[in-house]
């Protein structure tokens, strides 16, 4: 059946079963699965809505349980669910007409998880089915795909402590997510559906690996990880908080391991220009923008000297960027993990030095780095020269200084950057200023430039003194690179990618290891792909080996070119690795021959709208970008960007929660008289006993105890989290969809709030009266509608285009909020008016549908329409009808103000006073009066006189 195929479900014989409140024909064909599902979910339904529904399945729903509903929604979206899915009324064919213009709008990949959807899920998912259903009818070509970023770590915890196969697992997490989402009415082609985890997807994945590796993208180096003993796989560094593994809470180290890197870093300056043609939140560019941190400065060696103070063959090379402050190091600084830390660590350091270096690599980067931390270190035993002035500084090992940046070792200069000066003044380390600034003081940390003192020496040549900071570090780099003690460097903070895990599901590496010379192969891209094995254990091995060095039979091959033992990579991409192409599939998910047709993909490129959360502002979409520039590098992309357009939507966060302090005895503290409420007990104070009082929350029982309401968000250890089944269960999903948007601006945080989704839904039930009429005695509403043929007034289209205007500007703004609002001014007007016509609640009903979908096909339908309305022509405002011709006019009876009429722009004296002797408030002054005369000032006032002797006179 085509999307536009006749309907018949209104001669249909559906009857309501009232446990699952879905419809089911008499005549039994197969359900769809939003139905099949709605039964099995009812386990999980809070205890109101389920006694609600507890009813012997062979009777019909009762009238009382009719009555209550205020539409029939629980009719109408099942209905029209299984209505898009037989018709795939939102399938986007393989071959569209090129010659419209096209809108592939997306939602970053969602990994299904056990715990299905929160009502936080559907928020970006709402808005992107909004821009999706507008396109369309407003003739766009629409790619609106969804799929599962499917391979990961929790899948792989989760089959450790079960027993289960991941990919089971796997699997029955994407069956409830798919038939949640299709239970609210999203309109993705889900012909386009993908999983990381199908081999057809990850073949494309390894082969984009392979062309990494050809031209030296791809690349193996012994580098510090976060290794994770007790989930046997190394961490990137979010998946680390507090030393501890954010899944389990399992101890983290860092160690030495050689792993696969990408070379990410050899694409940071186009990966940093390009950012200024996109149309991206700036926040987001410069969040990428500092990741990558781009700087210019210098690279200086200092020569290490041995015991005795002579300078031996050993260098240590610092980067910095600010060359100009080199008199000013009084020491430097080595990573813990600086490659040679051991060359120059005395005999009688060396156990301090191991111990720290011990106690370093149980720390994240980013603990490490924390600017608030107390700064810990110790010293080597060893000196280098400073090569500005001679002088031997003390090399020490902290912390701070990571081996992954820079150099891995700094010059420290504490009277000039803030971490060095904390270090210096700890250790009692000399300070020496260098730069002079009027507003700063002799003795404290100056960070910023100014002119350069203490910087002279007779020896080395080099004098630097009176310049400004721009001009001393010019000539610093200068005299480097002349007498060979360094050169002028750019630097990024940008590291390469670690692109391993000790892991067993995710893709497998297409490289083998020779056996005799450990040279790595590529696997031939005919062979393609190289699947996962089956493996029934899949623990940690215990020894940093991953878990598929336990399928032996596959891990030991040979070289198909050379007939050599060799072993395959046991290690396995990280998850970030199917999601970084993941789009581009989309566009030609079925092809065996291509990652992407070239012609479909120069259409579609590149994605128009891409909206997700925040919190992958950097990660996801640099390395997104990275391999698209690769991609278009070697001629299977046209453009060089992906994502034209990104848009991170607002947390919706739990209902608000209400905390109270008790003392030792049970009394409540309020929350304003005590400094220290945190000695104190805390407690949890239920909604209902709750008041407000000014701007402050109190007890119900005793106003004098202030409480503290906030937010969370919503995880299942604080118990907050609302599930959209149940939702959609009481008020349907139009309803969900409809809060969602109205809730506040879509980028902005929110707080749920169920007892407001009871005002959109009140509305939606207004717009079912409005058009259907009001229900029968026993709370059923007839088939058919209460729109009338008549010609629409004047006053009846311009509140019509008005709301056609309102709503198609903020959509396109991704205000949704807004046009929820202009729809329901829309609503309160049509309930003044005499009649219905159909030229108004037709426009109407299509400007509804991108909201709430399912309520506005039943509608479009009862209006006599024999086609789904997603491919009709979105209604367009028609500027004659949005001028304000009309405007109020005051009215005066002898000089004092008793009313207000509204007239046209160029009214006349006499219909002005026509409109003022009709109106009720002013015909109690006007009737049977004789009239002296009339002043009236066109736009401003009209004001009439009356004779004084007919003037009516009350009395008490």
């Amino acid at each position: 059946m085509s999307s536009h195929q006749i309907l018949q479900f209104r001669s249909d014989p559906f009857v309501v079963s009232p446990c699952c409140l879905r419809i089911c024909p008499k005549v039994s064909p197969k359900p769809s699965l939003p139905f099949q599902w709605r039964r099995s979910h009812h386990a999980g339904v809070r205890s109101s809505t389920k006694k609600k529904t507890q009813c012997n399945l062979k009777n019909e729903t009762p009238a009382t349980e009719t009555a209550k509903r205020v539409y029939p929604f629980h009719e109408i979206e099942p209905k029209w669910q299984r209505y898009w899915e037989d018709n795939r009324t939102f399938r986007t064919p393989d071959d569209v007409d090129t010659s419209k213009p096209k809108f592939y709008v997306l939602d970053m990949f969602p990994y299904p998880s056990g715990a299905g959807l929160h009502v936080g899920h559907p928020l970006g998912y709402t808005a992107t089915d909004i821009l999706a259903r507008l396109r369309r009818m407003q003739g766009y070509n629409v790619l609106h795909p969804m799929g599962w970023d499917a391979f990961g770590l929790p899948a792989e915890q989760y089959a450790i402590e079960t027993g289960t196969h991941p990919k089971t697992t796997t699997l029955k997490n994407i069956d409830r997510f798919r038939l949640q989402l299709k239970s609210l009415g999203f309109s993705y082609d889900w012909d386009r559906e993908l999983s990381t985890t199908e081999p057809d997807y990850y073949k494309w994945t390894q082969w984009i690996f392979l062309q990494l590796y050809k031209r030296g993208l791809a690349y193996q180096a012994e580098v510090p990880v976060n290794w994770c003993p007790a989930l046997g796989t190394v961490l990137a560094n979010e998946e680390v908080v507090d030393g501890v593994s954010e899944r389990g809470g399992h101890p983290v180290i860092r160690k030495p391991m050689r792993q696969w890197m990408l070379k990410i870093t050899a694409y940071a300056d186009r990966l940093l220009e390009d950012l200024d043609e996109l149309e991206w939140p700036e926040s987001i560019k410069e969040m990428q923008r500092n990741w990558i941190g781009r700087s210019e400065g210098a690279e200086l060696d200092f020569t290490v000297l041995d015991g005795e103070g002579q300078e031996t063959d050993k260098g240590i090379t610092v980067y910095t960027t600010r060359p100009d402050t080199l008199f000013g190091a009084t020491y430097m600084v080595v990573a813990p993990e600086h490659h040679l830390l051991s060359y120059f660590v005395t005999p009688e350091q060396k156990q301090q030095v191991e111990e720290y270096k011990d106690f370093a690599s149980r720390k994240s980067d980013l603990e490490r780095t924390e600017l608030q931390k107390e700064k810990t270190g110790v010293f080597t035993g060893c000196y280098a020269k400073n090569p500005a002035n001679g002088d031997a500084i003390p090399i020490w090992v902290a912390d701070y200084v990571l081996a992954s940046y820079g150099t891995g070792a700094i010059m420290a200069v504490p009277a000039h950057d803030t971490r060095d000066n904390e270090f210096a003044l700890k250790y009692n380390i000399p300070i020496k200023w260098v730069v002079r600034n009027e507003a700063s003081s002799s003795d404290e940390v100056y960070p910023g430039v100014g002119i350069i003192e203490n910087s002279s020496s007779v020896e080395t040549g080099l004098d630097i003194n009176q310049l400004s900071s721009k001009e001393a570090a010019l000539k610093v780099i200068e005299w480097a690179e002349r007498t060979g003690n360094g050169k002028k460097k750019v630097n990024y903070k940008l590291r390469d990618w670690l692109f391993a895990r000790q892991r067993y599901w995710g893709e497998p590496i297409p490289i083998l290891i020779l056996d005799e010379s450990g040279e790595t192969i590529a696997v031939s891209e005919s062979e393609l792909p190289l699947t996962l094995p089956e493996l029934n254990d899949f623990t940690p091995t215990g020894t940093g080996e991953p878990p598929l060095s336990k399928a032996v039979s596959w891990v030991n091959t040979v070289d198909p070119a050379t007939g050599k033992p060799a072993k395959r990579e046991t290690s396995t991409m990280p998850q970030w690795a199917g999601s970084c192409w993941y789009y581009l599939r989309f566009m030609d998910p079925k092809n065996p021959e291509a990652l992407v047709d070239k012609e479909k993909e120069k259409y579609w490129s590149p994605v128009d709208v891409y909206v997700g959360g925040a919190e992958h502002a950097v990660l996801h979409l640099l390395y997104s970008r990275f391999w698209h520039k690769v991609l278009y590098d070697i001629g299977v992309v046209s453009t060089k960007e992906p994502f034209k357009c990104v848009i991170n939507q607002g947390i919706i966060l739990g209902e608000v929660q209400y905390t109270a302090w008790k003392d030792q005895e049970g009394n409540y503290v309020s929350a304003d008289t005590e400094e220290r409420l945190n000695e104190y007990q805390q407690v949890t104070i239920p909604e209902d006993k709750v008041m407000k009082s000014g701007d402050h929350f109190v007890l119900k029982e005793d106003a004098s105890i202030r409480l503290i309401p906030r937010a969370y968000k919503m995880s299942k250890s604080r118990g907050n989290v609302v599930n959209p089944d149940d939702v959609v269960l009481e008020y349907g999903a139009d309803s969900l969809r409809l809060y969602e948007m109205f809730m506040g601006p879509f980028r902005d945080s929110k707080t749920w709030n169920t007892s407001g989704i009871e005002g959109v839904h009140r509305f939606l039930a207004r717009t079912w009266r409005l058009v259907i009429g009001s229900p029968q005695p026993d709370g059923s509403f007839k088939d058919g509608t209460v729109v009338t043929d008549d010609e629409p007034t004047l006053e009846q289209l311009r509140s019509l285009h008005k709301c056609i205007a309102k709503v198609t500007e903020e959509i396109e703004s991704t205000r949704f909020n807004t046009g929820i609002s202009g729809m329901m001014e829309f609503v309160n007007a049509a309930y003044k008016w005499n009649n219905q016509p159909r030229g108004i609640i037709e426009p109407f009903v299509l400007l509804l549908s991108p909201y709430a979908p399912h309520m506005a096909e039943e509608l479009w339908s009862r209006l006599g329409h024999s086609s789904s309305l997603a491919y009709e022509s979105f209604p367009k405002a028609n500027p004659d009808y949005l001028k304000e011709t009309t405007i109020v006019l005051p009215v005066q009876i002898n000089g004092k103000t008793r009313g207000t009429i509204e007239v046209e722009e160029g009214c006349s004296d006499d219909e002005a006073f026509s409109l003022a002797s009709q109106d009720k408030k002013l015909e109690k002054y006007l009737d049977g009066q004789s009239i002296k005369k009339r002043i009236y000032v066109p736009g401003k006032i009209l004001n009439v006189i009356l004779n004084k002797s007919n003037v009516k006179v009350t009395t008490k």
